[in-house]
């Protein structure tokens, strides 16, 4: 199925549960229409650093949407597989065109830089909002403890 937005009103990110076991989504809205996408973390870091290089190629985006709080309680339509990025500078536009991980669906969302922006920024602070890094490893910090690999076994987890 294919889930096609060319001027969404909204488009939300967000994290449902506790730090260390985050359900990430991703939603968009046109008119009636929402779809919500399952992602990674990983996966949503990497589509926000592509996000902020695309604004290079846009012109300023005007007053950033500042409401990206998702949408009550959904199922997931789609889980993110592979995701394009293509840039239009003519048409001043973000073409995103995120395939499900069974290739079975396909979401294409046409973004203005001022939902570029906002989206870029959104997902940056969602990401750096999870757990600290262990200063020996970078490794996550788990509430429950952490066994450092770089200690090999000789001091006491990092708490």
């Amino acid at each position: 199925m294919n889930y096609d937005f060319s001027a969404p009103d909204r488009v939300m990110v967000g994290a449902r549960g506790e730090v260390g076991s985050r359900l990430f989504l991703l939603q968009a809205r046109q008119a009636r229409r929402l779809v919500v996408i399952k992602c990674e973390k990983q996966q949503l870091s990497a589509l926000g650093e592509w996000l902020s290089a695309a604004l290079d190629e846009l012109a300023r985006p005007g007053h950033l949407p500042e409401d990206l709080t998702l949408e009550s309680e959904y199922e997931p339509d789609v889980v993110m597989g592979d995701v394009s990025v293509a840039i239009d500078p003519a048409a001043q536009r973000v073409d995103l065109a995120i395939e499900s991980a069974d290739e079975a669906d396909v979401v294409n969302l046409s973004l203005s830089p001022e939902w570029v922006g906002a989206l870029a920024i959104a997902i940056v602070r969602l990401v750096e909002a999870g757990r600290p890094l262990c200063p020996l490893c970078a490794g996550p910090l788990d509430p429950r403890g952490h066994d450092c690999p770089r200690t090999n076994g000789h001091r006491a987890p990092i708490r």
